[in-house]
């Protein structure tokens, strides 16, 4: 081991607290506004399967997982099945901050509310990831964390997940959109609350027939779905383009920096939260999962 573990616990407070920026304030979460992203470093291989009859359109939601894969998803999305798209992360967030009726508790103001967005924006898939805010960092989880009370912590989850899948169904009327569950990657401190959040995601699309993108698998390695890697085998797309295979004499891409074991972007953390400014296989992987998994739900 390279350093104690109480390190890493203590960088888990910082880092997952917020599921975002360390330095970054509640009061100071995300963008002010949602928009629809035009920059990216990386491009991939159009999705397999027939594109879908119209161009879907697509909201991305999410907390600094989202906020630092915004721009690469929306250039997949847009290059592969036409799509019109509109992120809306905020760092630090989960579940309850995109519910209507939580705006004074919450990281997300009112009119960025999953409900309030799909009411103006129409979208026909609504793509939903959480890493499961789990450290009480947002006010809406009522001090109901994961390390005090995992039973309270996955009751409470799992309502929330309800909830917001039922405003988004009332939001869109008669046009109810599908919504994509993204699936977390592998995390070394608490492999099994992930394990179940992830389940819950299951249970929460089987139950309203909707679907889940198993993107977490993709930063996981060959038959170990929940242990955690710092690298990754470098793919055949990544070793055909300078930059993705980021250790080729290993034969090895990175997924994650030495300082942060949760996020995928390979630039620091800055004090504001910004998507990803540079080529970050794993933040490519995860794009193109949802992608594959959006066409399927825009068929």
């Amino acid at each position: 081991m390279r350093k104690p573990w109480v390190v890493g616990v203590l960088l888990a407070g910082m880092l997952l607290g917020g599921c975002g920026d360390p330095a970054s304030a509640p009061e100071e979460p995300a963008p002010a506004a949602p928009r629809a992203s035009t920059t990216t470093h990386q491009r991939a291989p159009a999705s397999p399967g027939p594109r879908p009859r119209k161009a879907p359109t697509v909201l991305y939601l999410g907390d600094s997982l989202a906020m630092e894969g915004q721009e690469v998803l929306g250039k997949e999305l847009r290059r592969d099945l036409k799509a019109k798209y509109t992120g809306a992360p905020y760092s630090g967030t989960t579940l309850c901050d995109y519910l209507e009726g939580t705006a004074e508790r919450s990281l997300v103001p009112a009119a960025d509310k999953a409900a309030a967005l799909v009411r103006r924006l129409r979208p026909d898939v609504v793509v939903l990831q959480f890493w499961g805010n789990s450290w009480g960092y947002t006010p809406c989880m009522d001090g109901i964390t994961y390390d005090k009370s995992p039973a309270r912590y996955f009751t409470r989850y799992d309502a929330d997940a309800r909830r917001l899948t039922e405003q988004i169904r009332a939001a869109g009327g008669d046009g109810r959109p599908r919504i994509v569950w993204v699936s977390q990657g592998p995390d070394p401190i608490t492999p099994e609350r992930v394990r179940r959040v992830n389940a819950l995601y299951e249970k929460r699309a089987a139950a309203s027939g909707d679907l889940v993108a198993d993107a977490g698998k993709a930063v996981s390695p060959a038959g170990g779905r929940y242990t955690w890697t710092q690298s990754l085998p470098c793919t055949v797309y990544e070793r055909a383009h300078r930059g993705l295979c980021t250790q080729p004499g290993r034969d090895r891409t990175a997924l994650h920096r030495d300082d942060d074991y949760l996020h995928f972007c390979l630039a620091p953390t800055t004090s504001r939260p910004k998507p990803c400014p540079v080529r970050s296989p794993g933040i490519l992987r995860i794009a193109r999962q949802i992608t594959k998994t959006v066409r399927q739900a825009a068929r």
